[in-house]
């Protein structure tokens, strides 16, 4: 059950109403089946004992159907000439009435159901008498099983426009229904329409969402509504003013579609269709942000259990992990298979979909590294510096894990099992939120790591944010969540840095260069360039601008280099200079990461040219030369301000398996904290802990300090 929708669990009265459009089809005839599907749900929870009140639109479409066609057969041959016919919209309401009610008494009467019939007007509910003799009426009829169906008078009403003139005591079989929900004293009011529930724009625009849970505060100037109903005289607007009033009077309401056979069903088992009206909607963002920190404060509760535990306790559980991933794969492969699929379907680049897959051999590969993640030292307490203060004063500066971590990531999910695994060798708590597109992937990885973790440490240790809608409520959390990893696009990493106060570690772009230098080897020159673009091209550490000193268009080199890539199947874009030599497409920016089988090609001047160019145009990820002259590869290593800078090495090792830290929780192009592939050590954070012997400052007055440099390895106690 929907939490929202909790408020179910108590109805027991419940007005239901049902619109022209779900009443009449298209041309304006009885839609029957919709009807008789009605019929059968109001019938099933009459006989579980609720007590169901119908308010019914459609006669005045129905009688207009019926009245067309009189006109018709008695219509001489110049009548028919001229086919524009005028009826009367009150001769409509009268003879479609009788229709209408015949067919339900005909229905419920098949389902050994009795109804009873009431038309109303608003002039006689301003009589307080005759309100009080229709509920008492209501009431004896509920107790019999009988279900009433009402209708306002439209044969008789005064009322000309009733959608533009909404005063009164009601005006319209919407209003009507909100109405007798208050007066009824019903727990619950349904609308039927004839679309899923209220979208936040027209219905037929593709950018119009539906709301689930209306919320007048946020939603009330928000909505644009589209046309009135087809053939009654209401619409969503009416129908969203009579929810809202009957809500705030403190009777939920739901608008949901009444195309569907079981919707009515639907709602009172709690599950969450259509739009929900209640008075404490404006509270339950609050409630959602309490969901959230309870999830942030029990994986960090659960964390400080994994510390507490021994390092073969937690070498244990890596080890379990990755048993597990090996003994699902095919289910792993399924359900991520599922996921590739979906997004080809939906058109996402291919770039996406390759960072999406799990090839072959990639669950074995993560297994292989989680366990040589268990085997690496344990980072927990490590002592990184021991001092004595004072005589028998000892002061220890240990590794400690930061505490909770929030990750967000698109697209990789292998980059779930990384993260998580890591968090369990640096004893954080963690919270996880995926891409949409790699929801079944995540899910399944997900379940099969938290199974692994025992229960003395609990598998809410590493929780799964579910919808991105919570991601706004977890950046507000930073008393209880410690650092944020956003792994993505430039726009996710920015949005996330401009939303939170909590620290955040990451890189908004991969630009990563390779420079070849005057002295390069042609051969290494040509297999390090292919490889940094090739090997991976949609990962961040794949090269983007390939840099090329002045004079290797003499030695042609230069050639060789293009000629390889346009035989790979990589598109070339130049720089001003490059454009011109090579006759390729100018690139709109050098500050550009494709993700793909594209780069951008600009020559310079010398090394210093380079380094000027990543600087003024690079991300500050992963930079490389390739050069024979040692003096030049120096100034490029020393030069380049990036996280990792290479020489005559491809820019793909720039990975935290590759360098050996056993997986990484994404490269950090910061200057704080963790830079280049954040492996274990990226995750943890010192603290001081002091050893004494009753020493008190007093002034210092009886302290001699000694801060004497010890061991790490001194004995603690002597």
């Amino acid at each position: 059950m929907d939490p929202s929708r909790a408020f179910v669990t108590n109805v027991k009265r419940l007005i239901v109403k049902v619109g022209t459009a779900v009443v009449t089809r298209g041309d304006g005839r009885l839609a029957v089946g919709r009807l008789g599907a009605l019929c059968e749900q109001l019938k099933e929870l009459n006989s579980q004992g609720y007590e169901i009140v119908l308010v019914t639109s459609g006669a005045v479409g129905l009688g207009l159907q019926r009245l067309r066609y009189r006109k018709l057969v008695n219509s001489s041959l110049a009548d028919l000439q001229n086919a524009q016919f005028e009826l009367d919209g009150k001769a409509c309401a009268a003879v479609g009435q009788s229709s209408l009610m015949a067919l339900y008494d005909t229905l419920f009467s098949q389902l050994d159901v009795t109804s009873s019939q009431y038309l109303v007007t608003d002039t006689e509910f301003r009589d307080t008498s005759f309100r009080k003799q229709l509920s008492e009426t209501v009431k004896s009829l509920l107790s019999l099983k009988v279900i009433p169906i009402f209708n306002e008078n439209d044969a008789v009403s005064t009322r000309r426009a009733p959608y533009e003139d909404s005063s009164g005591i009601f005006w319209d079989n919407d209003s009507l229904a909100g109405l007798l929900a208050m007066e009824l004293k019903a727990d619950l009011l349904v609308m039927l329409s004839d679309v899923e529930g209220l979208y936040s724009g027209p219905p037929s625009d593709p950018n119009s969402k539906l709301i689930h849970t209306y919320i007048k505060e946020k939603h009330q100037c928000e909505i644009t509504f589209g046309d009135k109903s087809r053939l009654g005289r209401g619409g969503m607007t009416a129908k969203v003013n009579a929810a809202v009033c009957a809500a705030y009077a403190g009777i939920p309401s739901v608008i949901t579609s009444g195309y569907a056979t079981d919707n009515i069903i639907k709602v009172l088992q709690g599950k969450c269709v259509g739009t929900l009206f209640h008075r404490d909607a404006h509270l339950w963002t609050l409630v959602k942000e309490l969901g959230v920190r309870e999830m942030a404060v029990t994986a960090r509760e659960c964390s400080r259990r994994l510390q507490a535990m021994n390092s073969e306790g937690r070498r244990k559980i890596l080890l379990d992990i990755a048993d597990a991933l090996e003994a699902n794969e095919s289910l792993i492969k399924i359900e991520n298979e599922a996921d590739v699929t979906a997004a080809q379907d939906d058109g996402y680049e291919k770039s996406l979909i390759s960072r999406l897959s799990l090839k072959p051999g990639k669950i074995s590969g993560l297994a292989k590294s989680i366990r040589v993640l268990a085997d690496m030292e344990d980072p927990i307490g490590q002592v990184l510096k021991r001092t004595e203060l004072a005589d028998g004063l000892i002061l220890e500066k240990t590794s400690s894990p930061l505490g909770v971590l929030l990750v967000v990531f698109e697209s990789r999910p292998d980059a779930l099992v990384q993260i998580a695994s890591l968090a369990v060798k640096s004893g954080n708590g963690l919270l996880l939120k995926g891409g949409k597109e790699a929801k079944r992937s995540n899910a399944i990885l997900h379940k099969v790591i938290t199974s692994a973790i025992p229960e003395n440490i609990g598998e809410k240790l590493i929780g799964l944010v579910a919808s991105r809608e919570d991601i706004p409520n977890l950046l507000k959390l930073d008393d209880v969540i410690d650092l944020v990893i956003p792994r993505g696009s430039n726009k996710l990493v920015t949005q996330i840095k401009n939303s939170t106060k909590i620290p955040v570690l990451g890189h908004a772009d991969g630009i990563c260069h390779v420079y070849v230098d005057k002295s390069a080897k042609v051969d290494m020159a040509k297999q390090i360039v292919r490889d940094a673009k090739i090997d991976y091209p949609a990962a961040c550490n794949a090269m983007e601008t390939l840099l090329l000193h002045k004079d290797l268009s003499s030695n042609g080199l230069l050639n060789e280099l293009v000629s390889d890539l346009r035989h790979e199947g990589v598109t070339l874009y130049g720089g001003p200079r490059a454009s011109s030599l090579l006759n390729i497409p100018e690139t709109c920016s050098f500050h550009h990461e494709y993700s793909s089988m594209a780069c951008t090609i600009e020559i310079v001047d010398d090394v210093q040219a380079a380094i000027n160019h990543i600087h003024q145009h690079g991300s500050s990820h992963t930079d490389c030369i390739i050069t024979e002259n040692h003096e030049v590869a120096e100034t490029f290593l020393h030069g380049v301000d990036s996280a990792a800078v290479f020489h005559n090495a491809s820019t793909r090792f720039c990975d935290g398996a590759r360098f050996g830290l056993g997986a990484e929780v994404g490269i950090s192009t910061s200057r704080i904290h963790a830079r280049g592939p954040v492996g274990v050590e990226g995750l943890l954070t010192t603290r001081w802990i002091l050893r004494g012997s009753g020493q008190v400052v007093d002034g210092d007055k009886g302290v001699i300090y000694t801060h004497k440099d010890l061991p790490l390895q001194t004995p603690l106690y002597s």
